[in-house]
């Protein structure tokens, strides 16, 4: 569940984004939309714990993000919150596996092999993927690796943002399809910033938090 009240976040040249209440059941999906530089990806990263709020509140899962201490956000994040970024962060340095393998480090876990595997698996991904490098992935099969290291952990909330600004319709509806199979294999509440018009056609049940180009204190 994620639930927001009051919420503000000033950036550091002055202007203050503020936002809308928002209350969204464990399970549900929010669509944040509004154009690009609006404050989508702020809100993604306040609720994540990422970035701090001027005022207002922010509960995800149960916890109000910003009553944690760093380090203990940091951990509670690993553990809860699975987050799709709009570049997919994978290091060429690692292979897939190993690339997998950094979120039970940044979650202070041992690495479950296994449950790698299964993550692969449930994505349509064979284990013969865990030992390639990024560089040797298509744009679907990497994707689909960096959606797989977001659900390893079995997060209360993902996030996703703007996962389908640069697909074509089809890979948008097949993206849309698995963020959707994952969120309900996990019960996981699905949160996803777009300014897609077709997430909006897709997701018509969603509840939506509106953005605009300008905020009441300067551009967002």
């Amino acid at each position: 569940m994620i639930e927001t009240r009051d919420l503000r976040y000033a950036y550091p040249r002055g202007d203050t984004l503020r936002l809308g209440d928002v209350s969204v059941a464990q399970g549900g999906t929010l669509l944040l939309r509004g154009p690009s530089g609006s404050g989508k990806s702020t809100w993604l990263a306040l609720a994540a714990g990422l970035l701090t709020p001027l005022a207002g509140e922010i509960v995800v899962a149960g916890q109000s993000v910003a009553a944690l201490p760093a380090a203990a956000r940091d951990a509670w994040r690993a553990r809860h919150v699975g987050f799709l970024p709009q570049k997919l962060h994978l290091s060429e340095a690692l292979t897939v596996g190993d690339n997998l393998a950094l979120a039970y480090f940044a979650a202070g876990l041992p690495v479950d092999r296994p449950a790698i595997a299964s993550a692969l698996a449930m994505l349509g991904l064979s284990e013969a993927i865990a030992s390639r490098r990024p560089s040797q992935l298509s744009g679907g099969q990497a994707q689909r690796v960096a959606l797989a290291r977001a659900v390893l952990l079995r997060p209360r909330v993902f996030l996703a943002d703007e996962p389908t600004a640069s697909l074509d319709d089809g890979a948008c509806a097949m993206a849309l399809s698995l963020l959707q199979q994952c969120a309900t294999t996990l019960q996981a509440t699905l949160v996803i910033a777009t300014h897609d018009a077709r997430v909006a056609q897709a997701l018509p049940q969603a509840q939506v938090l509106g953005f605009r180009a300008a905020v009441a204190e300067g551009a967002a």
